[in-house]
């Protein structure tokens, strides 16, 4: 199985609520890369130009790592834009624009920007644009990433950052069990659907972001995965596999995982209300009640 972290260097560097965010940035880059280490798991890393941008100088500096050895970098466009939203054009300048940074980098080591993962998992709402995206890709030299297992961490994250605000020690710990709860479940519930689907088990790709409640329990996780037979691979070489010898055809508005994707493409019926939610109080969690 492939590990794949999303917005690179750090999750919300740029955004107006984000504090202390080039401490933030830092540690928990320097967490989860200790934890892949530990682990000896390759992972592709999926950078946001405009985050890199947000933490000046340390943003480049935070991906050095991401470009040697068993680690890559990947394109996740410049600003993290709805393609639902893009023309062609557009949704080109997000592609080239999103290379500002990593397309030196990679080039300086002797390696080639070789995957592109969409924002929001969104490949395109109908055919045609879904057709000229790929074809933009195409020319760049792209390969679209896929995903096989979501677990909603960026809905963790977002309680894990309330408790971390507030100082609330107990109710940190308490979210990063149920995470984990949940990646177990959904690990196990994601690999029964794509062998319903598929007939067989194709090597997953998880998706991640790079964010503080990933950069605390990373090495539980990868844990979780060895402890149910998963061995660690890149994703090119998860992506050889033939289930990803093209881009599923269903055409959505949506994000789903490849799994549900594949069931669309090949008639196959699955009940994805049978996949859990993530728990309510972690939805709600540090929300205002509106009044």
């Amino acid at each position: 199985m492939a590990i794949t972290f999303d917005d690179l260097p750090y999750s919300i560097a740029g955004d107006p609520e984000a504090q202390n965010t080039l401490d933030a940035a830092r540690d928990a880059n320097a967490s989860i890369l200790a934890a892949l280490d530990h682990r000896r798991a390759p992972a592709t890393g999926f950078v946001v130009e405009r985050r890199v941008r947000a933490l000046g100088q340390m943003g480049e500096i935070l991906l050095a790592p991401w470009n040697q050895g068993h680690l890559e970098l990947g394109n996740h466009s410049f600003g993290h834009r709805d393609s639902n939203d893009l023309s062609l054009d557009e949704f080109r300048r997000e592609v080239t624009d999103g290379e500002a940074t990593i397309d030196p980098m990679v080039r300086k080591a002797g390696r080639s920007l070789r995957f592109f993962r969409f924002p929001y998992n969104h490949v395109g709402d109908t055919a045609d644009r879904r057709e000229a995206f790929e074809t933009v890709l195409r020319e760049r030299g792209y390969r679209i990433a896929a995903s096989t297992i979501d677990t909603s961490d960026y809905l963790f994250d977002a309680a894990h950052e309330h408790a971390l605000t507030v100082g609330d020690e107990d109710m940190r710990q308490r979210i990063e069990t149920a995470y984990l709860d949940y990646s177990r479940t959904e690990i196990a519930y994601y690999a029964d659907l794509n062998r319903q689907v598929l007939g067989c088990e194709p090597p997953a790709v998880m998706l991640l972001h790079l964010n503080r409640i990933n950069a605390s329990v990373m090495d539980r996780l990868l844990e979780i995965f060895q402890a149910s037979g998963y061995r660690f691979a890149s994703l090119d070489e998860a992506q050889a596999h033939p289930a990803y010898a093209s881009s599923p055809r269903f055409v959505t508005k949506f994000g789903p995982m490849w799994g549900y994707r594949w069931a669309r493409d090949q008639g196959v019926k699955v009940d994805g209300s049978k996949e859990q939610e993530p728990p309510a109080w972690i939805v709600s969690y540090g929300k205002t009640p509106t009044p």
